[in-house]
């Protein structure tokens, strides 16, 4: 997923993130341990950053792992960061560590993705929200978003569709942002071209099981999709991992499930019991 232009000086390029993350060369140089002097000959090309600089401003304007070896082998040294298969045997550890955790939320439904949204590990609650989505939605590498948003996928059957697909949407343009990728650009236009849903969400399904009221959380956005005649309420939460040192670990990110009501976690558990 490279998305910087390697003909590109690496000053400009700093300059560029610089910009994108709306700090002064002033800001920057405080937070760096730098001069503002500094920071304005490194762009501009009349100093030749170190190797240590550049890792030093890349913390501070928060580059990606992967842009950050990029912009290293534009400066003329090699990349800090390993970039490790998941299926290797050093990431072993962490694979188990993974399932563990995937395993333990169950009946919930968890997912592990990459920095494209490919799924690269998910328990069984996922895979019973998967049921009825079409075959070739379903064909490796499973895209979160593609089954969510495709019409063919989930996104028929959640209730609150508009205000769900806009979170979405504007989740991956947060991350575009601040990952530059071209390829997830790609994604991004292909999943906001799916057709989007007409009129106003339905009422809200939290706790809509056999009847009951709506009880929505106030406290985050839930999801509202339908199953197997229930409506099903969940509030997700995102984990990443804590100061990466491989660009595969650093782009990894955790999805969880929690139930917003008492009737959601009660079908759960009956599902599984």
């Amino acid at each position: 997923m490279t998305t910087v232009a390697l003909d590109t000086g690496v000053g400009p390029l700093l300059r560029s993130w610089r910009e994108q993350r709306r700090i002064s060369q002033l800001e920057l140089a405080l937070r760096a341990d730098s001069s503002a002097r500094h920071i304005s000959f490194v762009e501009t090309g009349r100093s030749r950053p170190s190797e240590d600089m550049i890792l030093r401003l890349a913390e501070h304007l928060d580059i990606p792992v992967r842009e950050r070896n990029a912009l290293l082998v534009v400066a003329g040294y090699a990349p800090r960061y390993a970039q490790t298969a998941l299926d290797d045997p050093a990431f072993g550890a962490l694979r188990e560590g993974m399932e563990r955790l995937l395993h333990g939320y169950d009946p919930y439904p968890a997912l592990v993705v990459d920095g494209m949204y490919n799924v690269v590990a998910a328990n069984r609650g996922i895979t019973m929200l998967l049921e009825g989505v079409a075959g070739h939605l379903l064909t490796p590498p499973l895209n979160a978003m593609r089954l969510t948003l495709h019409p063919e996928g989930l996104a028929p059957r959640i209730r609150n569709l508009r205000q769900w697909r806009a979170d979405l949407l504007a989740q991956m343009d947060r991350q575009i942002a601040l990952a530059r990728s071209a390829e997830l650009r790609k994604l991004y236009e292909e999943v906001a071209g799916y057709p989007a849903p007409g009129g106003t969400d339905r009422a809200d399904g939290a706790g809509a099981i056999e009847g009951s009221g709506p009880a929505s959380p106030p406290f985050a956005l839930p999801l509202h999709i339908e199953h197997d005649g229930h409506v099903l309420s969940f509030v997700s939460s995102i984990a990443t991992f804590n100061t990466p040192m491989d660009v595969t670990v650093a782009e990894l990110a955790i999805e969880t499930f929690l139930p917003a009501d008492r009737a959601t976690a009660d079908r759960l558990h009956s599902l599984t019991s």
